[in-house]
């Protein structure tokens, strides 16, 4: 949210991305604020990024929101759920940082609106990576929160940019001049990349809910990005352009209006996007909020460099994992009953080629989380709040998961001991293997997780154990191959007792 109370001042900023073109921006009121003057697009390549504050994604389907639902059906829609804390409070803060960056608050270093130990040297935004890597682009932000131009959140590196004090005369009416002059930038500049940020979601939640009139500055920003698509498509030159539109927000709020929490309705979060290359009427499960840097890059031909340690990938990429095979498997609550039925989150059907052994497993215990089972974020984080489910920020989709300690909510003899076993894999003349996954770990009392392989169906060798926590976490396990050796196959181990869990998901394997 925005933080309330903070004075502010409007601001015009004009000139290219350097400090000396920086000095030289006007102040202005919000009635005499004009679009400032970008530098001469060069290329063909266009990216549109709207920021809506504070927009619960379910909400939509109750506003009027044509341009929005429009935009759903010629484009690629994915919801997901945000972290909480001890990683980030559900705040705007971390969630813009989140967006503009690509990388989550483990890396970013925003935790909540303070921006203290922010880390933008080493996570820059969209924005400050293009001016880095393509200066020659002409690129715009208009903001009205302070904090994303003040504290180098989103309008770093920016050519020109509109920031408004928000406080002073109200997000909508600032809201209305962002639109306006982003709507003159389009129509009569030549700009390649924008970002755009509306507030009066966030403070109408904040007074009075996610109710009508919640609803009402809803359709008032649909309203925005109809005008804005509609300038995009009014441009001299836009039969010759490639124009990509996205549209974020970096939280939700409760139904009474607030946030920073770990309620599900405050870690709402989605991603859509159309533009070329992205699927029309797509729904998938695997899009994240870190998802919007990666794309707008590659929407620009811009091939992130690993040492940027993105966290996010484009839109239109699907994740190969094994587990997201599962989707039209999954099912609703059993014994969950806090999980409401419409939820269709899990199930024990393990991918093919897979398999789940529970011989030594005990008896009972809640169902779903008897031994390897395989889940979704919105289902799995809704078992219990607050026992940092929230943090499996890098799992994607549908993930394995193997929970001793919601197994133990219900009556149960002997312990959890279940083992997920892959498929054989191909070594024939490598000399060695390396399995790659994400994994969330929380470790207590004697509870075990071992990796395993075992090499031409011999027995399995413990290749790495987890005595710790690894809070959702690449991992890589390379292990050599023995002479003769044509397949392997790897094993995950997990034990306890009333203990925590161990999740897994994005395994791959390569050979060397």
């Amino acid at each position: 949210m925005p933080t309330h109370g903070v004075h502010r001042r409007a601001l015009l900023a004009a000139g290219a991305a350097t400090a000396a073109a920086a000095a030289t921006g006007t102040l202005a009121t919000a009635a005499h604020a004009a679009a400032p003057t970008l530098p001469d697009g060069t290329s063909k390549d266009k990216v549109l990024v709207i920021g809506m504050d504070g927009l619960r994604h379910d909400r939509i389907d109750a506003a009027d929101a044509p341009n929005l639902r429009a935009m759903m059906a010629n484009g690629t829609y994915g919801t997901s759920l945000l972290y909480a804390h001890p990683m980030a409070r559900t705040s705007s803060g971390p969630g813009w940082s989140t967006i503009s960056t690509g990388v989550w608050p483990d890396k970013h270093g925003v935790r909540d609106n303070t921006f203290i130990g922010r880390n933008y040297s080493r996570y820059p935004g969209f924005l400050a990576r293009l001016a880095q890597v393509r200066p020659e682009l002409s690129t715009y932000a208009a903001v009205d929160w302070k904090p994303l131009d003040t504290q180098g959140t989103v309008t770093a590196g920016a050519d020109a940019k509109l920031v408004l004090d928000g406080d002073a005369g109200g997000y909508a009416g600032h809201d209305a001049t962002i639109a306006a002059e982003t709507e003159s930038v389009l129509r009569n500049q030549n700009p390649d990349v924008l970002f755009v940020y509306f507030g009066n979601t966030d403070e109408v939640a904040h007074s009075v809910g996610t109710g009508q009139k919640y609803l009402d500055a809803i359709a008032v920003q649909d309203g925005y990005v109809g005008r804005l698509l509609t300038a995009i498509r009014a441009r001299p030159s836009y039969a010759t352009e490639r124009w990509t539109v996205i549209v974020a927000t970096d939280h939700g709020h409760k139904d009474a209006g607030g946030h920073g929490g770990s309620s599900i309705e405050e870690r709402r979060t989605f991603v859509l996007a159309q533009g070329p290359g992205i699927a029309a009427g797509a729904r998938p499960l695997d899009t994240r909020l870190v998802d919007v840097a990666a794309t707008v890059f590659k929407q620009l031909g811009v091939v992130p460099d690993p040492d940027w340690g993105l966290d996010g990938k484009p839109v239109q990429e699907r994740s190969a994992d094994p587990f997201d095979a599962l989707e039209p498997s999954l099912t609703g609550r059993v014994d969950e009953a806090g999980i409401p039925a419409s939820v269709l989150g899990f199930t024990h059907t393990a991918p093919r080629g897979w398999s789940v052994i529970n011989n030594a497993m005990g008896t009972g215990g809640v169902t779903e989380w008897r031994g390897w089972s395989f889940a979704t974020d919105e289902f799995w984080s809704r078992t219990q709040r607050d026992q940092w489910r929230e943090l499996n920020v890098r799992a994607r989709g549908v993930f394995a998961v193997a929970d001793s300690d919601e197994w133990d909510d219900r009556a149960n003899s002997g312990g959890y001991d279940s083992t997920l076993v892959s498929p054989a894999y191909d070594v024939t003349g490598r000399d060695g293997v390396t399995l790659a996954f994400t994994t969330f770990y929380r470790q207590e009392g004697r509870q075990t997780a071992q990796v395993l392989a075992s090499f031409n169906g011999g027995t399995p060798t413990v290749v790495k154990s987890y005595t710790r926590d690894v809070v959702s976490q690449p991992q890589e396990v390379t292990v050599p191959v023995p002479a003769g050796a044509s397949s392997v196959g790897f094993r995950f181990r997990y034990t306890g007792a009333n203990n925590w869990y161990w999740v897994l998901d994005g395994v791959n394997v390569t050979t060397t």
